[in-house]
Protein backbone atom coordinates (compact mmCIF):
# COMPACT_ATOMS: atom_id res chain seq x y z
CA UNK A 1 0.00 0.00 0.00
CA UNK A 2 1.47 3.52 -0.96
CA UNK A 3 1.75 5.94 2.31
CA UNK A 4 3.36 8.91 2.47
CA UNK A 5 5.54 8.90 5.08
CA UNK A 6 8.44 9.61 7.25
CA UNK A 7 11.35 6.94 6.99
CA UNK A 8 11.53 6.03 10.57
CA UNK A 9 7.08 5.67 10.23
CA UNK A 10 8.24 3.46 7.65
CA UNK A 11 10.83 1.32 8.89
CA UNK A 12 9.17 1.21 12.31
CA UNK A 13 5.35 -0.33 9.99
CA UNK A 14 8.08 -2.91 8.33
CA UNK A 15 9.55 -4.12 11.33
CA UNK A 16 5.83 -4.56 12.86
CA UNK A 17 4.80 -6.32 9.39
CA UNK A 18 7.64 -9.20 10.60
CA UNK A 19 5.93 -10.31 13.74
CA UNK A 20 8.56 -9.25 16.28
CA UNK A 21 8.33 -10.96 19.81
CA UNK A 22 10.69 -8.43 21.65
CA UNK A 23 11.66 -4.74 20.68
CA UNK A 24 14.22 -2.99 22.95
CA UNK A 25 13.82 0.88 22.91
CA UNK A 26 16.52 3.53 24.02
CA UNK A 27 15.75 6.74 22.08
CA UNK A 28 19.08 8.65 20.62
CA UNK A 29 18.58 10.98 17.87
CA UNK A 30 18.06 10.29 15.07
CA UNK A 31 16.34 6.51 15.57
CA UNK A 32 14.53 7.80 18.10
CA UNK A 33 11.23 8.12 15.90
CA UNK A 34 11.66 4.30 14.74
CA UNK A 35 11.38 2.95 18.38
CA UNK A 36 8.45 5.44 19.40
CA UNK A 37 6.55 4.19 16.65
CA UNK A 38 6.95 1.00 17.02
CA UNK A 39 5.67 1.72 20.91
CA UNK A 40 2.43 3.29 19.46
CA UNK A 41 1.66 0.35 17.04
CA UNK A 42 2.19 -2.08 20.40
CA UNK A 43 -0.09 0.23 22.09
CA UNK A 44 -2.43 0.63 19.48
CA UNK A 45 -3.03 -3.18 19.37
CA UNK A 46 -1.86 -3.40 15.91
CA UNK A 47 1.50 -4.81 16.70
CA UNK A 48 0.76 -7.72 18.95
CA UNK A 49 2.28 -10.43 20.88
CA UNK A 50 5.15 -7.96 21.00
CA UNK A 51 7.43 -7.33 24.34
CA UNK A 52 8.39 -4.00 23.97
CA UNK A 53 10.88 -2.67 26.74
CA UNK A 54 11.89 0.49 27.76
CA UNK A 55 15.77 0.09 28.65
CA UNK A 56 17.95 2.26 30.70
CA UNK A 57 20.83 2.46 28.10
CA UNK A 58 22.21 1.31 24.93
CA UNK A 59 23.75 -1.35 26.37
CA UNK A 60 21.07 -2.61 28.20
CA UNK A 61 19.51 -2.80 24.77
CA UNK A 62 21.72 -4.85 23.02
CA UNK A 63 21.80 -7.24 26.46
CA UNK A 64 18.01 -7.76 26.53
CA UNK A 65 18.18 -8.39 23.00
CA UNK A 66 20.56 -11.15 23.02
CA UNK A 67 18.86 -12.75 25.97
CA UNK A 68 15.20 -12.66 24.11
CA UNK A 69 17.01 -14.12 21.30
CA UNK A 70 18.80 -17.25 23.26
CA UNK A 71 15.45 -17.66 24.58
CA UNK A 72 13.62 -18.21 21.46
CA UNK A 73 12.79 -14.77 20.28
CA UNK A 74 12.86 -12.59 17.25
CA UNK A 75 14.32 -9.43 18.49
CA UNK A 76 14.60 -5.78 17.50
CA UNK A 77 16.34 -2.91 18.59
CA UNK A 78 17.63 0.23 16.96
CA UNK A 79 20.53 2.44 17.84
CA UNK A 80 22.68 5.48 16.61
CA UNK A 81 26.47 7.02 17.02
CA UNK A 82 27.18 6.89 20.56
CA UNK A 83 24.55 4.80 21.57
CA UNK A 84 26.03 2.26 19.07
CA UNK A 85 29.53 2.21 20.84
CA UNK A 86 27.83 2.45 23.97
CA UNK A 87 26.40 -1.20 23.12
CA UNK A 88 29.91 -2.69 21.39
CA UNK A 89 30.64 -5.26 23.98
CA UNK A 90 27.13 -6.61 23.71
CA UNK A 91 27.46 -6.38 19.78
CA UNK A 92 30.40 -8.03 19.73
CA UNK A 93 29.18 -10.66 21.69
CA UNK A 94 25.64 -11.02 20.04
CA UNK A 95 28.16 -11.15 16.57
CA UNK A 96 30.08 -13.94 18.24
CA UNK A 97 27.30 -16.11 19.53
CA UNK A 98 25.51 -15.76 15.87
CA UNK A 99 22.50 -14.49 17.33
CA UNK A 100 19.87 -13.46 14.35
CA UNK A 101 19.31 -9.95 15.82
CA UNK A 102 18.03 -7.34 13.31
CA UNK A 103 18.82 -3.87 13.97
CA UNK A 104 18.70 -0.28 12.64
CA UNK A 105 21.96 2.00 12.86
CA UNK A 106 20.35 5.71 11.75
CA UNK A 107 24.26 6.50 10.79
CA UNK A 108 25.57 9.45 13.05
CA UNK A 109 29.33 11.05 13.58
CA UNK A 110 30.44 9.84 16.20
CA UNK A 111 32.37 12.33 18.80
CA UNK A 112 34.14 14.17 19.77
CA UNK A 113 33.36 17.05 18.74
CA UNK A 114 29.70 16.26 19.23
CA UNK A 115 27.75 16.16 16.26
CA UNK A 116 24.17 14.78 15.51
CA UNK A 117 24.24 15.15 11.80
CA UNK A 118 25.21 12.08 9.18
CA UNK A 119 28.35 10.56 8.13
CA UNK A 120 29.08 5.83 7.98
CA UNK A 121 31.30 6.43 11.26
CA UNK A 122 29.13 4.62 13.32
CA UNK A 123 28.26 1.72 11.93
CA UNK A 124 31.52 1.21 9.74
CA UNK A 125 33.50 1.36 13.03
CA UNK A 126 32.01 -1.80 14.11
CA UNK A 127 33.05 -3.76 10.67
CA UNK A 128 34.72 -6.55 12.48
CA UNK A 129 32.31 -7.18 14.75
CA UNK A 130 30.38 -10.32 13.28
CA UNK A 131 27.03 -8.26 11.87
CA UNK A 132 25.96 -8.11 8.39
CA UNK A 133 25.24 -4.82 7.60
CA UNK A 134 22.94 -3.68 4.68
CA UNK A 135 23.10 0.03 3.70
CA UNK A 136 19.82 1.46 2.14
CA UNK A 137 19.87 4.14 -0.55
CA UNK A 138 16.70 5.57 0.11
CA UNK A 139 13.92 4.96 2.64
CA UNK A 140 11.69 2.56 -0.17
CA UNK A 141 14.90 0.47 0.56
CA UNK A 142 15.16 0.52 4.04
CA UNK A 143 12.09 -0.74 4.31
CA UNK A 144 12.56 -3.76 2.26
CA UNK A 145 15.87 -4.60 4.11
CA UNK A 146 14.39 -4.50 7.10
CA UNK A 147 11.88 -7.08 5.57
CA UNK A 148 15.03 -8.91 4.01
CA UNK A 149 17.22 -8.85 7.32
CA UNK A 150 14.96 -11.08 9.69
CA UNK A 151 14.84 -13.80 6.65
CA UNK A 152 18.47 -13.52 6.45
CA UNK A 153 19.80 -13.52 10.00
CA UNK A 154 17.35 -16.36 10.39
CA UNK A 155 18.76 -18.61 7.66
CA UNK A 156 22.33 -17.85 8.60
CA UNK A 157 21.97 -17.56 12.55
CA UNK A 158 23.56 -14.18 12.61
CA UNK A 159 22.63 -10.53 13.24
CA UNK A 160 21.94 -8.08 10.67
CA UNK A 161 22.45 -4.06 10.98
CA UNK A 162 20.56 -2.05 8.57
CA UNK A 163 22.17 0.97 8.35
CA UNK A 164 19.99 4.05 7.30
CA UNK A 165 21.17 7.92 6.99
CA UNK A 166 20.11 9.25 9.99
CA UNK A 167 18.15 12.56 9.17
CA UNK A 168 18.59 12.16 5.68
CA UNK A 169 16.22 9.38 5.46
CA UNK A 170 14.85 9.05 8.73
CA UNK A 171 13.38 12.47 8.50
CA UNK A 172 12.14 12.58 5.18
CA UNK A 173 9.07 12.53 4.25
CA UNK A 174 8.83 10.14 0.99
CA UNK A 175 6.06 7.90 -1.08
CA UNK A 176 6.52 4.27 0.12
CA UNK A 177 5.12 0.82 -0.90
CA UNK A 178 4.39 -0.70 2.85
CA UNK A 179 3.20 -4.58 2.16
CA UNK A 180 0.53 -6.17 3.35
CA UNK A 181 0.76 -8.54 6.90
CA UNK A 182 -0.33 -11.39 4.26
CA UNK A 183 2.40 -10.42 2.16
CA UNK A 184 5.21 -10.60 4.54
CA UNK A 185 3.98 -13.58 6.43
CA UNK A 186 4.16 -15.33 2.65
CA UNK A 187 7.79 -14.25 2.72
CA UNK A 188 9.29 -14.55 5.96
CA UNK A 189 8.40 -17.88 7.30
CA UNK A 190 7.98 -18.23 11.61
CA UNK A 191 10.93 -17.75 13.73
CA UNK A 192 12.89 -21.22 14.04
CA UNK A 193 16.03 -20.30 16.03
CA UNK A 194 19.18 -22.56 15.28
CA UNK A 195 19.86 -22.08 18.48
CA UNK A 196 18.20 -22.12 21.64
CA UNK A 197 18.10 -22.11 25.78
CA UNK A 198 15.36 -25.36 25.77
CA UNK A 199 15.27 -27.36 29.22
CA UNK A 200 14.56 -30.81 27.12
CA UNK A 201 18.20 -30.13 25.21
CA UNK A 202 20.24 -28.45 27.68
CA UNK A 203 23.60 -26.86 26.86
CA UNK A 204 25.61 -23.43 27.73
CA UNK A 205 25.60 -20.40 25.43
CA UNK A 206 28.36 -18.31 25.65
CA UNK A 207 30.85 -20.34 26.90
CA UNK A 208 34.77 -19.92 27.00
CA UNK A 209 36.52 -20.90 24.47
CA UNK A 210 40.60 -21.29 25.14
CA UNK A 211 43.29 -20.89 22.60
CA UNK A 212 42.92 -24.60 21.28
CA UNK A 213 39.48 -23.87 19.84
CA UNK A 214 39.34 -20.38 19.61
CA UNK A 215 41.37 -19.72 16.11
CA UNK A 216 38.59 -22.50 14.73
CA UNK A 217 35.76 -20.66 16.29
CA UNK A 218 36.64 -17.50 14.52
CA UNK A 219 37.37 -19.33 11.42
CA UNK A 220 33.67 -20.62 11.34
CA UNK A 221 32.51 -17.08 12.01
CA UNK A 222 34.26 -16.15 9.00
CA UNK A 223 33.03 -19.26 6.42
CA UNK A 224 29.09 -18.48 7.99
CA UNK A 225 30.16 -14.98 7.03
CA UNK A 226 31.13 -15.34 3.68
CA UNK A 227 28.10 -17.85 2.76
CA UNK A 228 25.84 -15.31 4.05
CA UNK A 229 26.38 -13.73 0.69
CA UNK A 230 24.58 -16.19 -1.40
CA UNK A 231 22.06 -15.84 1.01
CA UNK A 232 21.97 -11.76 1.00
CA UNK A 233 21.64 -12.25 -3.00
CA UNK A 234 19.07 -14.91 -3.21
CA UNK A 235 16.74 -13.49 -0.86
CA UNK A 236 17.16 -10.18 -2.74
CA UNK A 237 15.55 -11.89 -5.96
CA UNK A 238 13.05 -13.89 -3.79
CA UNK A 239 11.91 -10.59 -2.29
CA UNK A 240 11.58 -8.95 -5.85
CA UNK A 241 9.98 -11.98 -7.21
CA UNK A 242 7.28 -11.59 -4.19
CA UNK A 243 6.91 -8.02 -4.37
CA UNK A 244 8.03 -7.14 -8.07
CA UNK A 245 10.83 -4.70 -6.44
CA UNK A 246 14.11 -5.02 -6.40
CA UNK A 247 15.93 -3.66 -2.95
CA UNK A 248 19.09 -5.10 -1.33
CA UNK A 249 21.38 -7.83 -2.52
CA UNK A 250 25.05 -7.23 -2.26
CA UNK A 251 25.36 -4.71 -5.70
CA UNK A 252 23.86 -2.44 -8.16
CA UNK A 253 25.08 -0.47 -11.03
CA UNK A 254 23.81 2.84 -12.89
CA UNK A 255 25.09 3.97 -16.26
CA UNK A 256 27.83 1.18 -16.66
CA UNK A 257 27.38 0.02 -19.97
CA UNK A 258 30.49 1.42 -21.32
CA UNK A 259 31.57 3.50 -18.28
CA UNK A 260 35.62 4.47 -18.25
CA UNK A 261 35.11 6.22 -14.48
CA UNK A 262 32.87 4.38 -12.23
CA UNK A 263 32.13 6.12 -8.49
CA UNK A 264 31.50 3.55 -6.10
CA UNK A 265 29.24 4.22 -2.78
CA UNK A 266 26.90 3.67 -0.69
CA UNK A 267 24.07 5.17 1.03
CA UNK A 268 21.76 7.88 0.39
CA UNK A 269 24.52 10.05 -1.46
CA UNK A 270 24.44 7.97 -4.00
CA UNK A 271 20.86 9.80 -5.25
CA UNK A 272 22.80 12.77 -5.46
CA UNK A 273 25.77 11.11 -7.22
CA UNK A 274 23.03 9.84 -10.05
CA UNK A 275 22.20 13.07 -10.67
CA UNK A 276 25.58 14.52 -11.38
CA UNK A 277 26.49 11.37 -13.06
CA UNK A 278 23.57 11.77 -15.73
CA UNK A 279 24.43 15.47 -15.85
CA UNK A 280 28.06 14.23 -17.14
CA UNK A 281 26.39 11.52 -19.25
CA UNK A 282 24.88 13.98 -21.33
CA UNK A 283 27.93 16.18 -21.76
CA UNK A 284 29.27 12.69 -23.62
CA UNK A 285 31.30 11.57 -20.63
CA UNK A 286 31.34 7.72 -20.07
CA UNK A 287 30.49 7.65 -16.44
CA UNK A 288 29.18 5.40 -14.18
CA UNK A 289 27.54 4.27 -10.79
CA UNK A 290 28.23 1.55 -8.65
CA UNK A 291 26.09 1.24 -5.57
CA UNK A 292 27.30 -0.88 -2.73
CA UNK A 293 24.70 -2.44 -0.71
CA UNK A 294 26.60 -4.78 1.60
CA UNK A 295 29.37 -3.54 3.27
CA UNK A 296 29.81 -6.98 5.68
CA UNK A 297 30.31 -9.29 4.02
CA UNK A 298 32.40 -7.86 1.43
CA UNK A 299 31.11 -9.29 -1.75
CA UNK A 300 34.89 -8.92 -3.13
CA UNK A 301 33.84 -10.98 -6.34
CA UNK A 302 30.55 -8.81 -7.67
CA UNK A 303 32.85 -5.54 -7.08
CA UNK A 304 35.48 -6.97 -9.23
CA UNK A 305 33.28 -8.35 -11.94
CA UNK A 306 31.24 -5.23 -12.02
CA UNK A 307 33.95 -2.53 -11.62
CA UNK A 308 36.45 -5.18 -14.68
CA UNK A 309 35.95 -2.82 -17.47
CA UNK A 310 36.26 0.64 -15.82
CA UNK A 311 39.72 2.86 -16.30
CA UNK A 312 39.10 4.59 -12.76
CA UNK A 313 37.56 3.70 -9.93
CA UNK A 314 36.53 6.55 -7.38
CA UNK A 315 35.33 5.22 -3.78
CA UNK A 316 33.18 8.03 -2.16
CA UNK A 317 32.49 7.26 1.58
CA UNK A 318 31.13 9.50 4.42
CA UNK A 319 33.74 8.16 7.19
CA UNK A 320 37.70 8.55 7.59
CA UNK A 321 39.82 6.80 9.44
CA UNK A 322 42.29 8.84 11.13
CA UNK A 323 45.78 7.83 9.90
CA UNK A 324 44.95 5.58 6.96
CA UNK A 325 42.10 7.60 5.67
CA UNK A 326 38.80 6.01 4.13
CA UNK A 327 38.44 2.14 4.89
CA UNK A 328 35.74 1.34 2.37
CA UNK A 329 38.91 2.60 -0.41
CA UNK A 330 40.86 -0.80 1.11
CA UNK A 331 38.24 -3.10 0.03
CA UNK A 332 37.93 -1.76 -3.35
CA UNK A 333 41.25 -2.14 -3.10
CA UNK A 334 41.43 -5.97 -1.97
CA UNK A 335 38.61 -6.79 -4.00
CA UNK A 336 40.95 -5.00 -7.69
CA UNK A 337 43.86 -6.54 -6.64
CA UNK A 338 46.07 -7.55 -9.95
CA UNK A 339 43.72 -5.45 -12.37
CA UNK A 340 44.98 -2.16 -14.18
CA UNK A 341 42.39 0.02 -12.50
CA UNK A 342 43.25 3.33 -11.11
CA UNK A 343 41.98 4.06 -7.87
CA UNK A 344 40.40 7.12 -5.60
CA UNK A 345 39.41 7.96 -2.00
CA UNK A 346 37.23 10.71 -1.59
CA UNK A 347 36.23 11.63 1.74
CA UNK A 348 32.31 13.55 1.49
CA UNK A 349 29.61 14.36 3.72
CA UNK A 350 31.81 13.95 7.34
CA UNK A 351 28.94 15.19 9.80
CA UNK A 352 25.89 16.30 7.46
CA UNK A 353 28.26 18.55 5.54
CA UNK A 354 25.78 18.55 2.02
CA UNK A 355 27.41 17.09 -0.79
CA UNK A 356 26.12 18.75 -4.34
CA UNK A 357 26.13 18.13 -7.52
CA UNK A 358 28.67 20.59 -8.04
CA UNK A 359 31.39 19.45 -6.11
CA UNK A 360 30.53 16.17 -7.18
CA UNK A 361 31.14 16.88 -11.02
CA UNK A 362 34.48 19.05 -10.22
CA UNK A 363 35.71 15.99 -8.42
CA UNK A 364 34.79 13.57 -11.45
CA UNK A 365 35.88 15.64 -14.01
CA UNK A 366 39.40 16.07 -12.29
CA UNK A 367 39.15 12.29 -12.72
CA UNK A 368 38.49 12.62 -16.22
CA UNK A 369 41.47 15.48 -16.70
CA UNK A 370 44.08 13.03 -14.47
CA UNK A 371 44.03 15.69 -11.93
CA UNK A 372 43.28 14.01 -8.97
CA UNK A 373 46.01 13.57 -6.55
CA UNK A 374 46.78 9.70 -5.15
CA UNK A 375 46.13 10.68 -2.07
CA UNK A 376 42.70 10.84 0.14
CA UNK A 377 40.31 13.98 -1.39
CA UNK A 378 38.66 15.43 1.08
CA UNK A 379 35.26 16.83 -0.97
CA UNK A 380 35.11 20.50 0.10
CA UNK A 381 37.53 20.89 2.34
CA UNK A 382 37.98 24.97 3.70
CA UNK A 383 41.50 24.92 3.20
CA UNK A 384 41.71 28.42 4.57
CA UNK A 385 40.31 27.06 8.24
CA UNK A 386 42.86 24.29 8.22
CA UNK A 387 45.63 26.54 7.04
CA UNK A 388 45.06 29.13 10.03
CA UNK A 389 44.52 26.36 12.48
CA UNK A 390 47.64 24.57 11.61
CA UNK A 391 49.43 28.10 11.79
CA UNK A 392 47.91 28.15 15.56
CA UNK A 393 49.40 25.26 16.20
CA UNK A 394 52.87 25.85 14.98
CA UNK A 395 53.05 29.25 17.14
CA UNK A 396 50.97 28.78 20.18
CA UNK A 397 51.76 25.72 22.69
CA UNK A 398 48.39 25.64 24.59
CA UNK A 399 45.99 25.56 21.84
CA UNK A 400 42.91 24.37 23.64
CA UNK A 401 40.29 22.09 22.07
CA UNK A 402 40.28 22.42 17.97
CA UNK A 403 36.81 22.22 18.06
CA UNK A 404 36.23 25.19 19.91
CA UNK A 405 38.56 27.16 17.74
CA UNK A 406 37.72 26.10 14.87
CA UNK A 407 34.02 27.33 15.63
CA UNK A 408 35.69 30.65 16.62
CA UNK A 409 37.17 31.05 13.38
CA UNK A 410 34.23 30.43 11.25
CA UNK A 411 32.36 33.12 13.40
CA UNK A 412 34.98 35.07 13.14
CA UNK A 413 35.19 34.95 9.59
CA UNK A 414 31.31 35.44 9.59
CA UNK A 415 31.31 38.34 11.43
CA UNK A 416 33.78 39.83 8.85
CA UNK A 417 31.54 39.47 6.23
CA UNK A 418 28.33 41.04 7.97
CA UNK A 419 26.86 37.34 8.59
CA UNK A 420 24.77 36.54 11.41
CA UNK A 421 26.37 34.47 13.73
Amino acid sequence: MLKQLEGSQGVAQAVALCRPDVVCAYPISPQTHIVENLGLLCRKGILTDCEYINVESEFAAMSVAIGASVAGGRAYTATASQGLLYMVEAVYNAGGLGLPIVMTVANRAIGAPINIWNDHSDSMSQRDSGWIQLFAETNQEACDLHIQAFRIAEEVSLPVMVCMDGFVLTHAFERMDIPTQEEVDRFLPPYEPRQVLDPANPYSIGAMVGPEAFTEVRWLAHHRMLDAIDVIERTSRDFEAAFGRLSGGLISTYRMEDAEVVVLAMGSMLGTIKDAVDEMCEAGLKIGVLSLKCYRPFPYAAVREALKGAKQVIVMERMVSAGTGGALCLDVMKALKGLAIEQHSVIAGLGGRAVTRASLKKVFGDAFEGKLPDDTVFLDLDEELVTRQLERERSLRHIGPVAEALNRHVNERKIARGEEV
